[in-house]
């Protein structure tokens, strides 16, 4: 996904080490006229246009009426542009800087120690709008305490976007899979890792095989996370057992040794802009992907987005997983207006905010709070209008949100994820090298991540 959120990014030991060029970067400025007080806020700088100047309103209005001089820095994230990552190794580093960052999803377990706890705020939000998607706990809490608010800006499900005539030519209308009104149930259980399997050999005949990679980064990552979780497969559980032996992990394996040879020829060489690009060029019947390639699509080949339908991912005999990487906003330490900065973030995740940022994001952001996945935007976005009905999680998908590595512990999980390690093994197994040598493999590599 070209536009996503950059979560793999550089790691905190390479960032730490460039981290003090952060100092020097450009940045955004908004400020109040008069203040009682300040605050710097550092937030990610969203890749839809309409989306930073509402952001940008929110911020000053409530520093205007509170008294506050906002200072509010846009940061990039990405392989290209990681002025958010290096910023964060910076200020960590230094202790000094702004009072609130922003983290992308493995963020807040790497700086953890230099944040403020959160229980106040995350406790008042889910008592006042309910439950909140379980990963964004997974990922902002350590030892039970709430380390970052999970936040809708840049949080992302990657569920299916499939071309619609290509599934009518299969025999499948997946607008009545997944209506946009409500799912049913009975037709969208046929929706299996099996039936796409079976797909996958008319994809590459029609010229269009499935954008799905099998490379380094995130998008390519976070699909095949999901494969191994629906087949039950864990390659370190919550204990931090080592699981690579599993008959879970087997399936999978074994299901991808069928796949791969209907994949793209270039799939392990993928990077993030490589589905987005194999869609929007009509290159592609389904990606695993956000709204941002249909978006993309929409302005530059309305054709193909017209034939587009966004629904979940495929299920498997332990139930269906839909990737979700959320970004959180978390306090630092050395903040010395703590106080002001939990009442803005507050502020922010009510309802009314909230909505106002998805809906100038043409409905990409995914609020954490699962009560807020009803926005109208979903609703009324196309063409084909409806289109994205399905991409937030809804009862009726019986679907359940999953970030790759987990549930293993954070410390662990963390290295599974940026090292690719299952994508690896997929590959190995493509290229011919014996399952058990690439066991053998796994668990050696994974072995060094729990001892590090």
């Amino acid at each position: 996904m070209k536009a996503s959120t950059g979560a793999r990014g550089v790691t905190r030991r390479t960032a730490l080490k460039a981290g003090v060029a952060a100092a020097a970067l450009p940045l955004v400025h908004i400020r109040t006229a008069a203040a009682a007080g300040s605050l710097k806020l550092a937030f990610w700088d969203h890749w839809v246009p309409a989306a930073n100047p509402v952001m940008q309103k929110l911020v000053a209005d409530w520093g205007t009426k509170n008294k506050v001089e906002v200072t509010l820095d846009l940061l990039s994230s990405g392989a290209a542009n990681s002025k958010l990552p290096l910023t964060q190794a910076a200020e960590a580093l230094s202790g000094t800087g702004h009072d609130v960052m922003a983290f992308a999803t493995w963020d807040v377990q790497h700086y953890h120690e230099h944040l403020a706890p959160m229980d106040d705020v995350v406790d008042g939000l889910l008592k006042q709008y309910g439950p909140m998607d379980p990963v964004a706990k997974y990922l902002a809490q350590v030892k039970g305490h709430w380390m970052a608010l999970p936040t809708s800006v840049g949080s992302q499900y990657k569920p299916t976007c499939g071309r619609i005539s290509f599934f009518k030519g299969q025999g499948i209308d997946v607008e009545k899979w997944y209506p946009a009104k409500t799912s049913n149930a009975s037709l969208a259980a046929a929706w299996t890792w099996e039936e796409m399997l079976k797909l996958a050999p008319a994809a590459q005949k029609a010229g269009m095989p499935f954008g799905l990679g099998l490379g380094q980064t995130t998008d390519s990552v976070d699909w095949t996370g999901a494969v191994l979780r629906a087949y039950g497969g864990e390659l370190v559980d919550a204990k931090g057992t080592i699981q690579v032996r599993s008959e879970g992990v087997m399936q999978t394996l074994e299901y991808f040794q069928k796949l791969v040879p209907y994949l793209p020829a270039d799939s392990v060489s993928y990077n993030d802009a490589s589905n987005n690009q194999a869609l929007i060029s009509g290159k592609a019947a389904l990606i695993f992907n956000p709204p941002s390639a249909w978006w993309v699509a929409r302005r530059d080949a309305p054709k193909v987005a017209a034939d587009c339908w966004t629904f979940p991912n495929p299920s498997g005999p332990k139930g269906r997983f839909v990737p979700y990487l959320p970004y959180m906003w978390g306090v630092w330490k050395f903040s010395k207006n703590q106080s002001a900065a939990k009442e803005l973030l507050t502020f922010l995740q009510q309802r009314a905010q909230i909505e106002a940022l998805c809906n100038a994001s043409a409905g990409y952001d995914i609020p954490p709070l699962l009560s807020m996945h009803d926005f109208n935007i979903w609703n009324t976005e196309g063409p084909p209008t409806g289109t994205l009905f399905n991409y937030p999680l809804r009862p009726a998908h019986d679907a359940t949100s999953n970030v790759s590595a987990a549930p293993a512990p954070a410390r662990i999980a963390t290295q599974i994820y940026s090292n690719a390690t299952l994508n690896v093994m997929i590959t190995k197994l493509a290229k011919k090298e014996k399952m058990k040598d690439v066991l053998d493999w796994a668990e050696r590599e994974i072995n060094g991540y729990i001892n590090m």
